[in-house]
C-alpha cells in the first residue's frame, strides 16, 4: 500500500471526544502552531539574580524621556522598579517614628530581636527600615540593625520581633554582651501594610470559639483574607499607582525627577498622591488609578466620594487635565466625576485606542473623552458579561479579549463570545475560588494571547491557554506564572515565576533544565473504523532548526487500541535523530496493529527545538478481526 501522509488539523480541540476529533490534535504541552505546523515553544531563563519578596501579580513597563527602560512590579509585600537588571525598592511608607521611639532587646544565643515601639501598628509580614541605631554591645552591631527588616512575629500592640541578619542576609546570633537598646537616635520607617499573596475565605479552624467548642464542629465565623495587588500607570516620566486590597487602596506617586542619573530617583520611595504640593480632594481610596493618556486626566475607577469619606465602588472620578493632584471640580478646570449604573463594583479599566473600557462584575462600559464641559461620557456596551479577574483582559490590533467565568469574550466595537475549542478543558478544570489570579498577556511575536490560570487542584497559576488570533487556533499547557509582560519595550517577553523575573522565548530550555514538550493526535482509523490497520514503518519529517544540542532528537510514538473506550496497548516508540545538517533518520521500522491509532511527538532533552512537518506512514488494511 502507498505511503500515507500524516497531517492533522492545526490547533487543539478538547470540546469533542477523541474519536470524534479524528484528523485533529487532542493533547499538548509546550507546543504552538505556526502556519499550521506544530513546534516546540521557546524556552526561558532568569532575567535577574535578585528575588522578589511576596507574590507579584502586576507588571508595567514604560520608557521615560531620558530613555530609562523601567519595569514596575507590585507584590503583596513590596513595590519595585526594575532598571538595568537591578531591583529598586520604592514601597511607600505609612509612618516614620521620631528618633528614640524605637528600642531593641536581644537574648544571648538567639537571633530573634524584640523591637519596642508604642502603638506601632505592624503585623507579621510587614517591613520596617531602621536607621540611626547603635550597637547593642555584642554581635548585634549597628550595621545589623540599620537595615530593612520583615516583621517575624507580633507580641502585642507595642512590641514585635525581627530575625537579626548581616548585610549579606546571614542570620546573626546575639551574645551575652548584647545588652544595649540601640541608642536614642533610632528611627523606624514603616512600609505600607503587607497584604495576602493568596485569597482565603470560608469557614475554618482558628477563628471564633475554636478549641472551646465540640471537637470537629469547626468555626461558625467566616474567614476572609483578601488578595493584595497593585495597579500602575505612567504620568509622563513618573509612576502613578495604587494598592488594591479587597478591591481598594490608597493612590501613590513616584517621581522620576529631571536628573539625568535615574539612581537619584530610584533611591526614593513612592509617596501618597495626596501629600504632593497642590493636592486638592485626592480620593483617599481608589479601586484602580490610571491615566487617560490622550487627554492626560488621572482616572480613579472606584473612589472615595467627592467631599465625603465614603468609598463608592461604582464611582469614577478624574483630576484636572495634565494635573495629577487637583481633583476639585471647578468652572476653571476639568476635574469631575460620574457613576456607573450597572454592577456592584468596577473590576478593571482598560485603555484602548479611542476609549477606556470599564468592566464591572456584570457589565461593560465605554468611557470616552468629549473635550466639552462634560469632559467624559459613558455608554453601556453590554450588561450580561463576566470577567475572571482584573488582569484577565488584554488587547491586540485594536481588539480587546478577556476570560470570563465560563467563556472567552472579544470586543471590536461590539461584544462577542470568542469561540474556542478548549472551553470544556479550561472551565471544567479551573479553581473558581482563585479566579482573581488569572493573568492575560500577549506574545505578539507569535500572534498569541496567553491566559495563565489555576486548575481545580491548585491555588497558584499552574496552567495556560493560548489563542493564536491570526490563525484562529487554540492550544494549552502547564506553566507557573503569576504575571506576564510582552516584549514591546524589552528584548524578550518577561514573566514572573515564583520570586524571579524570567525572559521568555529565550533559548530552548527551562532555565538550564530540559524543557519537555509533547503533542498527541486524536485517533485515526481506516475507512469507518471497521477494519484493522497494520503500520510497518514511519518516514519522519521533523526539522530541528534552532536546536543547540549536539544531537537533537524527538520521540515519535504510535498508540494502538481497538475501541474508543479501550486503553492504549504498549506504545511503539522510536527516536528520530538528526545526525548532520539536513540529514535525518531515513525511516523507522515499527509494527502496530489495531482498529485505531494515535500519533505522538515529544522531546525531553536539553537544547532541542523542533517543528513537525508531514511524516508518512507505511500502513495497510489488515482484515476485520
Amino acid at each position: 500500500m502507498a505511503l500515507q501522509k500524516l497531517q492533522f488539523r492545526p490547533g487543539i480541540n478538547r470540546d469533542s471526544t477523541n474519536y470524534e476529533n479524528e484528523g485533529g490534535w487532542y493533547e499538548c504541552d509546550k507546543v504552538r502552531f505556526i502556519d499550521g505546523s506544530p513546534e516546540k515553544i521557546g524556552g526561558w531563563a532568569k532575567y535577574t539574580v535578585n528575588t522578589l519578596i511576596g507574590v507579584c501579580r502586576q507588571m508595567f513597563g514604560w520608557i521615560t524621556s531620558f530613555q530609562d527602560n523601567f519595569l514596575a512590579l507590585g507584590t503583596n509585600q513590596k513595590v519595585y522598579i526594575e532598571g538595568g537588571g537591578n531591583l529598586f525598592d520604592i514601597t511607600p511608607l505609612r509612618a516614620t517614628t521620631a528618633a528614640g521611639d524605637v528600642t531593641f532587646s536581644a537574648s544571648s544565643g538567639s537571633s530573634s530581636v524584640t523591637v519596642l515601639d508604642t502603638g506601632n501598628g505592624v503585623q507579621a509580614g510587614d517591613f520596617v527600615t531602621f536607621s540611626g541605631a547603635v550597637s547593642l554591645g555584642g554581635n548585634i552591631i549597628a550595621t545589623v540593625l540599620n537595615q530593612n527588616y520583615e516583621v517575624a512575629t507580633t507580641i502585642n500592640s507595642d512590641a514585635y520581633t525581627i530575625v537579626a541578619k548581616d548585610t549579606d542576609g546571614n542570620t546573626v546570633t546575639a551574645n551575652s554582651s548584647d545588652t544595649g537598646n540601640g541608642g536614642a537616635s533610632t528611627v523606624g520607617a514603616y512600609e505600607v501594610t503587607s497584604g495576602n499573596g493568596v485569597l482565603t475565605y470560608g469557614y475554618g479552624w482558628g477563628t471564633s470559639t475554636w478549641g472551646r467548642s465540640t471537637w470537629g464542629s469547626g468555626s461558625t465565623q467566616p474567614i476572609y483574607l483578601p488578595l493584595t495587588s497593585w495597579f500602575f500607570d505612567n504620568f509622563d516620566n513618573d509612576l502613578i499607582m495604587n494598592q488594591n486590597t479587597g478591591g481598594k487602596g490608597a493612590p501613590y506617586y513616584w517621581e522620576r525627577t529631571t536628573a539625568v542619573d535615574p539612581s537619584l530617583a530610584l533611591a526614593d520611595r513612592a509617596v501618597l498622591l495626596s501629600s504632593l504640593s497642590g493636592a486638592s480632594d485626592v480620593p483617599a481610596e481608589v479601586g484602580q488609578i490610571m491615566v487617560s493618556q490622550t487627554d492626560k486626566h488621572v482616572l480613579a475607577l472606584g473612589a472615595t466620594e467627592y467631599g465625603g469619606a465614603t468609598y463608592d465602588p461604582l464611582l469614577i472620578r478624574w483630576s484636572d487635565q495634565d494635573n495629577a493632584v487637583d481633583w476639585t471640580p471647578t468652572v476653571t478646570n476639568s476635574a469631575g466625576f460620574l457613576r456607573v449604573s450597572s454592577g456592584s463594583y468596577i473590576v478593571r479599566g482598560y485603555r484602548t485606542r479611542q476609549e477606556t473600557l470599564i468592566f464591572t462584575d456584570v457589565s461593560l462600559y465605554s468611557l470616552q473623552f468629549l473635550g466639552t464641559v462634560d469632559v467624559f461620557s459613558i455608554q453601556e456596551l453590554d450588561n450580561n458579561i463576566s470577567i475572571a479577574s482584573p488582569n484577565a483582559v488584554i488587547s491586540v490590533n485594536n481588539m480587546v479579549f478577556w476570560m470570563g467565568v465560563d467563556k472567552f469574550y472579544m470586543y471590536n466595537g461590539r461584544v462577542n463570545t470568542l469561540p474556542t475549542t478548549l472551553r470544556n478543558h479550561v472551565f471544567n478544570n479551573i479553581n473558581f475560588d482563585a479566579l482573581q489570579y488569572v493573568y492575560a498577556g500577549t506574545n505578539m511575536g507569535y500572534n498569541e494571547l496567553w491566559w495563565f490560570y489555576p486548575t481545580a487542584d491548585s491555588n497558584v497559576n499552574n496552567a495556560y491557554v493560548v489563542y493564536n488570533y491570526v490563525e484562529n487556533l487554540w492550544y494549552y499547557g502547564n506553566m507557573n506564572r503569576s504575571a506576564w509582560l510582552d516584549a514591546n519595550l524589552r528584548a524578550y517577553p518577561q514573566a514572573i515565576g515564583g520570586t524571579y523575573i524570567y525572559n521568555h522565548e529565550y533559548g530552548n530550555d527551562d532555565d538550564g533544565a530540559a524543557l519537555e514538550a509533547t503533542l498527541t493526535s486524536s485517533d485515526f482509523d481506516v475507512g469507518d473504523g471497521d477494519q484493522f490497520m497494520l503500520i510497518r514503518r514511519i518516514i519522519p519529517d521533523v526539522d530541528f532548526t534552532g536546536s543547540n544540542a549536539a544531537e537533537p532528537k524527538v520521540t515519535l510514538t504510535i498508540k494502538p487500541r481497538n475501541f474508543p473506550g479501550s486503553t492504549y496497548r504498549s506504545d511503539e516508540s522510536k527516536n528520530v535523530v538528526e545526525t548532520s545538517v539536513n540529514v535525518y533518520t531515513e525511516q523507522v521500522f515499527i509494527r502496530a496493529r489495531a482498529r485505531q491509532m494515535g500519533f505522538k511527538i515529544s522531546s525531553s532533552d536539553l537544547g532541542v527545538a523542533w517543528t513537525l512537518g508531514a511524516p508518512r506512514l507505511d500502513a495497510r488494511t489488515d482484515g476485520r478481526r
